[in-house]
């Protein structure tokens, strides 16, 4: 399992160097950290903006403009729906609600987003599902990092695996 995570996470990383250049690799980055005395998981996104919006229209049928000076109320309302359908995390078996806090925009091309789950005591599994922009374009590759109790994981997803069970 390691051999298979590791050639893929280090052909990311050497490419991830560059493709804020030339984006010519389909990336997300995601970061899930768990804050125990705030009994918080805490969630940041980083996605190429225009992959985003051609995402979004191909699903909802709607041009959208997140990310850039033509953004409406709308087409914010239309990302969190879009996050919310297609990052998922369950901690102990149970669905969690995802709350979206804010975004903006690094490097001219890359929203950030951050996100939170409240209420989350010591749990022992938990399991994410990260399907953001793999319905729109076959090669999008999701890194996510886990941090939680002092261990830190990488799990690459992509169309073919697109979920995950952590156990702690």
């Amino acid at each position: 399992m390691k051999k298979k995570l590791v050639f893929p996470l280090l052909g990311v990383l050497f490419v991830l160097s560059s493709a804020f250049a030339f984006h010519k690799f389909y990336v997300g980055v995601f970061q899930v950290n768990y804050a125990a005395e705030k009994k918080m998981l805490q969630i940041t996104s980083r996605i190429f903006i225009d992959d985003l919006n051609n995402a979004m229209e191909k699903k909802y049928h709607k041009k959208t403009f997140v990310g850039t000076s033509k953004e409406t109320p709308a087409d914010v309302e239309l990302l969190k729906k879009y996050l919310s359908e297609h990052f998922l995390i369950k901690v102990n078996g149970q669905s969690k609600a995802i709350t979206f806090l804010s975004k903006e925009v690094e490097a001219d091309d890359v929203l950030v987003c951050y996100s939170r789950i409240k209420d989350v005591d010591k749990f022992k599994t938990l399991e994410i599902s990260n399907t953001i922009l793999v319905d729109w374009n076959s090669e999008q590759q999701n890194i996510t990092h886990i941090s939680a109790y002092d261990t830190k994981r990488s799990v690459l997803f992509t169309e073919s695996s697109r979920k995950e069970l952590l156990k702690y």
